[in-house]
């Protein structure tokens, strides 16, 4: 009796997973890729690659995803992507593109221009690590201007020189290095070439020492201009 009652309570402690979603345990034909929206007006954007939503939380302008996360995994090869906004009643438009994969590399996908005439560009991230406490820093310019602006500096104070120069509409540059554990700095964003202040960031400070990020100079030339700042590793 009492070996048929063990058996009995090992029989029901015994646990099933019931796998609702997939695990994906090989990794050798991925990719990794971060999707940052630059769009004006933007608001409730979700990512879809190959038709499958990969995206739980709504992204406005301004948004990073994923956001606790520096990647997210996309199968290699061409891939087809949709950043679009859910709302039956929206008057955005559907963001629709295929980008080809590679695989083993780390890409940034940028949204931008407005929720009307929505546009992307795909760059790569090059991740490296430094070799002393310094961390890296890049350049994406997104404002959006419905007539052609001119290229932009931008100019560290802290440094007393440009980090970056002649950088066009749409222009992201290679990661640079940068002091990490500042208290502070001003970045100043200059027409190229002159002392045209058109955006100035102030208190930069606390990065990461190792770390990647890209700083984006976003928002619209003729009303509210802003940036973001987001870690790529």
């Amino acid at each position: 009796m009492l070996l048929l009652l063990t058996g009995v309570v090992i029989v029901s402690c015994t646990k099933s997973f019931d796998e609702k979603t997939v695990q994906q345990k090989d990794f050798n034909n991925s990719t990794l890729a971060q999707v940052f929206v630059a769009t004006v007006n933007a608001s409730r954007n979700y990512v879809y690659v190959d038709g499958n939503p990969v995206t739980g939380a709504v992204l406005a302008s301004g948004s990073v995803f994923p956001t606790t996360a520096y990647s997210f995994n996309v199968p290699g090869g061409l891939r087809a992507f949709t950043i679009r906004d859910t709302l039956r009643t929206s008057t955005q438009l559907p963001l629709v593109f295929a980008e080809n994969m590679e695989v083993g590399k780390n890409y940034t996908i940028f949204a931008y221009d407005t929720i009307t005439s929505p546009k992307q560009i795909t760059v790569p991230t090059s991740i490296e690590v430094p070799s002393d406490n310094s961390c890296r820093l890049r350049f994406a310019n997104f404002i959006y201007a419905p007539f052609a602006l001119p290229s932009v500096d931008v100019f560290s104070f802290n440094k007393n020189a440009n980090l970056f120069t002649d950088i066009p509409v749409t222009g992201v540059t290679d990661f640079v290095s940068y002091p990490s554990g500042l208290s502070s700095d001003t970045l100043y964003i200059r027409e190229t070439g002159t002392m045209n202040l058109v955006y100035k960031l102030g208190i930069i400070g606390g990065l990461t020492s190792k770390r990647s990020y890209t700083f984006v100079y976003r928002g619209s030339h003729r009303g509210v201009r802003t940036s973001s700042l987001f870690a790529n590793y």
